[in-house]
């Protein structure tokens, strides 16, 4: 069973964490929320209160097949200044493992140089912050170990991209047909 970790901070867009976890569950993978916060209550960018799973402090998270980071403004400026987490990603490039993050989250991988030399993509105007990218204006964009998503609108895009390189392109294409997604 394919394990990740996808990390909140309040100001995060509910969409992209919420819809993520949802068809990554689908594909039955185990999927843990982190808040990076004090407490398990994370606030999202549109006041929708996220109980999650645990926090970061009491978290081995080393063990996981991949690290997904949701956008929102404020919630990506959280992740992005939490230090910890900064090295936690770190770790996880060095032993190229999967990385995965939406919106103005790629600024977050950027400023600890893990978007060197990489395609990538982000919310239109965040490309300042994807540090060493070459920007694309795509959905979804896949290069190594690296997974990015533009936005809110490309989530959908962005989590099956997650399903195909974690396990199957079959499995992606089988839960696109079951949400009716595109039909």
């Amino acid at each position: 069973m394919k394990k990740v970790h996808l990390f909140l901070a309040d100001g995060f867009e509910e969409v992209e964490a919420l819809a993520v976890v949802d068809i990554l569950r689908r594909a039955e993978f185990q999927v843990t929320t982190v808040s990076i916060m004090e407490t398990l209550t994370v606030m999202g960018s549109h006041g929708i209160k996220v109980i999650a799973d645990r926090t970061f402090e009491y978290s081995d998270l080393m063990d996981a097949d991949m690290l997904i980071l949701p956008g929102g403004g404020g919630g990506a400026k959280k992740l992005g200044e939490h230090e910890e987490l900064g090295r936690l990603l770190a770790a996880y490039a060095s032993q190229d493992k999967w990385l995965a993050a939406i919106c103005a989250a790629p600024g977050v991988l950027g400023r600890y140089g893990l978007l060197e030399g990489k395609k990538a993509t982000c919310y239109p105007g965040h490309e300042k912050y994807m540090t060493g990218a070459s920007p694309v204006a795509a959905p979804a964009v896949l290069d190594g170990h690296i997974i990015t998503g533009r936005g809110m609108g490309t989530t959908i895009d962005f989590a099956l991209l997650i399903v195909e390189v974690l396990e199957s392109y079959e499995l992606a294409c089988h839960i696109k047909d079951q949400i009716l997604y595109r039909q």
